[in-house]
């Protein structure tokens, strides 16, 4: 399941194939995990939502222009933000890996976040927190420990709904583009009703 390496693959493919994928981080407090239930593409160069639009280049933005399968950790009003990059070295496009259904080290995550339910992992900043993902991440590879994909487990989405991208303004069409992917009906999507369902939305 080396999908996310195939720069064959548009960004929006790998975007949805990356639902339903086991999301894990090792650490010395133990290991936690969760399977993939929200994503954001960013195009690079035309994306105007994108960091690396206008193929911008500051020294945060290194990993964006690496090979896919870097991962690339930025902060936003404190919180840590986990991008996967999915083209080749030079055309920085990626995944925002926006929420997760946890699935191991729940005790953790709830200890970690101080929240339960649906509010542990149904955001970006959210997820990151929970599963101490963090910017000794960043510039890694997606492919190998602390923080990886698993290559065994993963659950396949019932359907997939594509939606526009949350929190980006002012960006002409690139603010109504529908590049967010979400499993449908399940609760640890952004904004979905507050209804735990367990194994809501999988085939």
């Amino acid at each position: 399941m080396n999908f996310w390496f195939d720069t064959s693959l548009t960004t929006q493919d790998v975007a949805q194939q990356l639902l339903g994928c086991l999301l894990i981080k090792e650490t010395e407090e133990g290991l936690t995990s969760g399977f993939i239930v929200e994503t954001e593409a960013y195009l690079g160069e035309i994306d105007k939502a994108a960091h690396s639009y206008g193929l911008r280049r500051t020294p945060r933005l290194v990993p964006m222009y690496q090979s896919a399968g870097t991962i690339y950790i930025y902060t936003m009003h404190t919180h840590h933000m986990l991008n996967i990059i999915t083209k080749e070295p030079d055309n920085p496009q990626g995944v925002l890996v926006r929420a997760i259904e946890p699935f191991q080290g729940i005790s953790l995550m709830e200890e970690r976040r101080g929240r339960f339910g649906v509010e542990l992992t149904n955001g970006p900043g959210k997820l990151t927190k929970a599963m101490n993902i963090n910017k000794e991440d960043n510039g890694t590879s997606i492919g190998a420990s602390p923080l990886y994909l698993s290559s065994k487990e993963r659950k396949m989405p019932k359907k997939i709904l594509s939606t526009p991208r949350i929190g980006i303004p002012n960006k002409g069409k690139w603010t109504e583009e529908p590049l967010r992917y979400i499993v449908e009906g399940n609760p640890y999507t952004t904004k979905a009703k507050k209804k735990a369902v367990s194994n809501s939305g999988w085939i």
